[in-house]
C-alpha cells in the first residue's frame, strides 16, 4: 500500500501556487511602476538641482581654490553620493550629473566666478 508524504503537493496546488506567487511578483512590480511615475517631477527637481549645486560648489573648489576634483568630492552633502563630478580643464567648467535624470555644468567666468550654464527646457 502506497502513502503519500505528508509535505507533497498535489498537482492541482502547484499551478495555484504559481499563479498566486506570478501575481505577487506582477502586483510588485506594478506598484513601484506607479511609484515612480507618481514620483517624477519630484525625483527631476531634487536631481536638477543636486547636480546645479554640486557643479557650481566643485566648480569654485576646483578653479577658484585651486583644489583636486577628488579633494572637491569631499564637499558634497550627505546624500549626494549618486552625484558624480567630472572636469574639463580646458574649458575650465564641472558638470554634475545624476544617473538618467540631470546633468548640469557650471564653467568659471573671469569676474563672475563659477555660473552655472542654462538648463534646456
Amino acid at each position: 500500500m502506497a502513502t503519500t508524504k505528508t509535505g507533497a503537493k498535489t498537482a492541482e496546488e502547484r499551478p495555484l501556487r504559481s499563479r498566486i506567487m506570478l501575481w505577487l511578483v506582477v502586483s510588485a512590480i506594478a506598484a513601484i511602476a506607479a511609484a515612480a511615475w507618481l514620483n517624477r517631477a519630484p525625483a527631476q527637481g531634487y536631481a536638477d538641482v543636486g547636480t546645479s549645486y554640486a557643479a557650481r560648489v566643485a566648480c569654485s573648489c576646483r578653479f577658484v581654490a585651486g583644489r583636486s576634483l577628488e579633494d572637491c568630492e569631499k564637499d558634497k552633502l550627505g546624500g549626494m553620493e549618486l552625484v558624480a563630478l567630472s572636469d574639463d580643464p580646458e574649458a575650465r567648467s564641472v558638470t554634475a550629473t545624476f544617473p538618467m535624470l540631470a546633468e548640469t555644468t557650471a564653467t568659471y567666468r573671469e569676474g563672475y566666478g563659477c555660473v552655472l550654464e542654462p538648463w534646456d527646457e
